[in-house]
């Protein structure tokens, strides 16, 4: 049977960014160093491949300190912890590990200087997020206020509306987020911002590329997990930048082909976390149902690494 042509846009960059490689080679070092098991204290990076790659290696993911023994190590998610978590750890004596992303830390660091100055912040970012509640947690109740949406901004109670700050989530959508600031600094116009943009350069990248490929495509995938923001939004940004059909699929066997009949091109990503195993996986499943063309869509080039904690460089 003759296959279909098929143009498959790749967008570049894709998949794994910084943060997320520094944090898995920081539980696969742990293991290394002190041996199995060592705890990991909420999923380090939101994919389900990954995570069951790092059990197989002798990894126990927990939700919180509580369910960790006192003798073995513990390593904190790439999305950052409450600054009560590490005390807890610290007061326990336990031997931990923070794979917080320094770009989520240089979060915390900012959230910490406002409020020194005694400014209350605003966070733009989304409720129960594990990135939005360890941000949230580097200050005391009430210090924090979450706004989700400019309709948000509208009806936020803050203490004085000359002393206020704002900081975001790392993993937003670059265009939403540039609507709520707008809103803040209209209702509050001596709010203080960042110095540089809290939204990482990897999501930033990721959502550029997928703009680049989404009007030539009929449709578009992202690989990526349900519970990872960052991908969510580069199917938003999909199907915003004028493609019709944006889905997310974890893996190849999820992607529903009833939905894709007739197509002529398809565009490809894939969140954050997502490996490039994952991102084949779907290109050759298809190739097995496409005569495919693939054409690369580059938009920026990535030369960024941050290294793993010093403890975990020295010997044992």
């Amino acid at each position: 049977m003759t296959k279909s042509p098929l143009t498959l846009y790749l967008a570049a960059p894709r998949g794994f960014c910084a943060g997320v490689d520094r944090a898995i080679k920081i539980v696969e070092m742990a293991i290394e160093k002190w041996g199995a098991p060592v705890y990991v204290r909420h999923e380090i990076v939101h994919n389900k491949f990954v995570v069951d790659g790092l059990r197989d290696l002798g990894a126990i993911f927990v939700e919180e300190l509580e369910e960790c023994p006192d003798d073995r190590p513990v390593i904190f998610s790439a999305h950052g912890v409450p600054k009560a978590v590490p005390a807890a750890a610290a007061k326990r004596e336990m031997v931990y590990v923070d794979a917080t992303c320094p770009l989520v830390s240089k979060v915390h660091i900012e959230a910490q200087r406002h409020a020194e100055n005694g400014l209350q912040m605003i966070m733009i970012g989304h409720e129960g997020h594990p990135e939005t509640v360890g941000t949230m947690g580097q200050l005391p109740d009430g210090e924090v206020l979450l706004v989700e949406t400019v309709a948000d901004v509208a009806t936020v109670q803050v203490r004085d509306p000359d002393h206020l700050a704002f900081v975001t989530q790392t993993t937003l959508s670059v265009d939403d987020t540039i609507d709520i600031v707008a809103a803040l600094n209209a209702r509050f116009p001596k709010i203080v911002g960042p110095h540089k943009e809290d939204i990482c350069y990897a999501t930033t990248n990721r959502q550029e590329a997928v703009k680049a490929i989404a009007p030539k495509c009929d449709a578009i995938l992202v690989v990526g997990a349900p519970n990872s923001s960052n991908s969510k939004r580069l199917v938003e940004v999909g199907a915003r930048a004028g493609c019709a059909y944006a889905q997310l699929v974890q893996r190849a066997t999820d992607i529903d082909w009833r939905a894709l009949d007739g197509i002529a091109s398809i565009g490809i990503t894939a969140g954050a976390s997502a490996p490039e195993v994952l991102i084949n996986e779907v290109i050759d499943a298809f190739r097995a149902r496409y005569d495919v063309t693939v054409e690369l869509v580059e938009t920026a080039q990535e030369n960024v690494e941050f290294k793993v904690p010093r403890v975990l460089r020295e010997p044992a």
